[in-house]
């Protein structure tokens, strides 16, 4: 099947090739013989009704030195697209709320988004958890340091994380005697201006923060726990932690079938949830990643079984 597959991602020179979940299914699709096209964020215009993009024509190689070429440029609607992957990081700010209203408009023209946008704009990677409690740890949502403190109080010891972050970015451990428990809290909440979360912390986190990729609603059938490194609480492998590659346990599995039909309801194709011990902590939407790692501890084709996925919708 022939496909013109664009992308949206941060700048592909700025990556690292080596555990970019991105580049890996760059490569697959290239593979299946379908054309890419690179755009960024700021290269989405829209002119009356009908989204255009300044696109590049792209090839990827899997070469940790020299990843990509970028060849002819133009300037084209989207419908001209099959698929579009949006795979820009966080922060999730109101240029990345912007930019989902106009592929919200693309995909109304027949062009297939993924993730859907709408679903991108409604699943904050923190909150959505809250829609399945029964899978969750003890968590608050709060700009009131009072609440805050409360909630330290009954638990003892916890972790506050923004809600529009991601790789360990502004993660705090707190304990009940922290010295710069005020401190934290004013920053955290902007002084009672900013919504923030707090989770009691979970001592399985020395077992690592496993990362379980979903594909439409199934799960792949192996997590990457992320050990975090000495004197380290976050366990993010862009805060310095070890992946190592595990078999889904039977609670992994449980949380996946809460989860995944309602993700893929919404059109969350490619999906990571957060897991430590048996509670799920996070849901990313916006750019999973650890298909490299799993790939290659496992011998998979993460991004093969994406794609198939893909060119069936199309289909």
């Amino acid at each position: 099947m022939s496909v013109e597959l664009g992308v949206i991602m941060d700048p592909i020179d700025s990556i690292k090739p080596a555990k970019d979940s991105t580049l890996a299914m760059l490569i697959e699709a290239q593979a299946r013989g379908w054309r890419l096209w690179y755009m960024e964020p700021g290269d989405l215009t829209l002119e009356g009704a009908r989204v255009r993009a300044r696109m590049r024509a792209l090839t990827v190689r899997d070469d940790l030195r020299d990843w990509f070429t970028l060849g002819e440029e133009r300037r084209a609607p989207l419908r001209e697209l099959q698929a579009v992957l949006m795979r820009k990081d966080p922060p999730f700010d109101m240029d990345y709320v912007y930019s989902t209203y106009l592929l919200e408009l693309a995909e109304d023209e027949g062009v297939l988004v993924v993730n859907r946008p709408a679903a991108l704009r409604d699943t904050n990677e923190k909150l959505s958890i809250a829609r399945f409690p029964q899978c969750a740890p003890p968590s608050l949502v709060s700009c009131d340091p009072a609440e805050l403190r409360a909630f330290l109080a009954v638990h003892g010891d916890i972790i506050i994380k923004p809600l529009q972050a991601m790789g360990g970015e502004s993660v705090f451990r707190v304990g009940a005697s922290d010295p710069n428990l005020n401190v934290v809290l004013e920053i955290m909440t902007d002084r009672g201006r900013t919504l923030t979360m707090a989770q009691r912390y979970l001592p399985e986190i020395k077992d690592g923060d496993k990362r379980i990729l979903l594909i439409d609603g199934e799960p792949v059938p192996y997590a990457l726990a992320r050990i975090p490194a000495e004197g380290e609480t976050r366990a993010n492998l862009a805060a310095g932690g070890r992946g190592v590659g595990r078999p889904l346990t039977e609670r992994d599995r449980w949380i996946c079938a809460q989860v995944g039909p309602e993700l893929r309801r919404r059109g969350l194709i490619f999906v990571g949830l957060d897991v430590i011990g048996d509670y799920l902590t996070e849901i990313n939407v916006t750019s999973p990643t650890c298909i490299r790692e799993l790939d290659a501890q496992f011998g998979l084709n993460i991004a093969g079984l994406l794609m198939d996925r893909i060119e069936a919708r199309l289909r």
